[in-house]
């Protein structure tokens, strides 16, 4: 499967991604960005978990990489995860590993080709993420994305700012966007504003 965004294509992990997942998981300052300690792993054993992962595919989450459409290369990864049958309901994550894309759109673009996956091809109805409170970069990129505060967590001794999106939300902007693109422009607010 492979989704398109702007910017980015979402595809299916492979085992060549390996090399930079890891490289990414043990930099401390991502790890900090992720509220997790660096991988500390040898890189034989890394790969071995990895190839387990990639052939035992969990029916609870569907992990991407991210590749920027400029130039193919691979700069990060997204998933969905923790999905909620009953509730309708799954978290997202996202990690731009490679520096040279920051600050440019590539997250934003990622994570709305994902939230219109889950959307368009799940029942899912409501996708919500934890985002640490003092990363302002990460709530901004959500908040472009259409994710709005729900409340705070606090886990492993970090506080986290929750953010969601509703399905009904997102609907109403879509409408919206249609009826501002028709002329219609009665209906040009947001669903829902905090």
């Amino acid at each position: 499967m492979v989704l398109a965004g702007q910017k980015v294509v979402l595809r299916e992990k492979r085992i060549s991604d390996a090399e930079n997942d890891y490289a990414w998981r043990c930099d401390t300052d991502l790890a900090r960005l992720d509220a997790v300690s660096p991988l500390s792993m040898p890189y034989r054993e890394y790969v071995g978990y990895y190839a387990d992962e990639l052939q035992h595919a969990s029916r609870q989450r569907r992990r991407f990489a991210i590749d920027s459409l400029d130039d193919g290369k691979h700069i990060g990864n997204c998933m969905y995860y923790d999905i909620d049958d009953d509730r309708k309901q799954t978290e997202l994550g996202i990690i731009i590993g490679d520096r040279g894309y920051w600050g440019k759109g590539y997250g934003s673009d990622a994570v709305t080709a994902l939230v219109r996956h889950v959307f368009n091809d799940t029942g899912v109805d409501r996708i919500f993420l934890n985002t640490l409170e003092w990363n302002v970069r990460a709530q901004r990129c959500f908040q472009k994305c259409g994710f709005v505060a729900c409340g705070r967590a606090t886990k492993r001794g970090n506080d986290f700012l929750v953010m969601e999106l509703h399905r009904r939300w997102t609907d109403s902007i879509e409408a919206d966007s249609a009826a501002t693109l028709k002329g219609d422009d009665s209906k040009t607010s947001l669903p829902y504003v905090t």
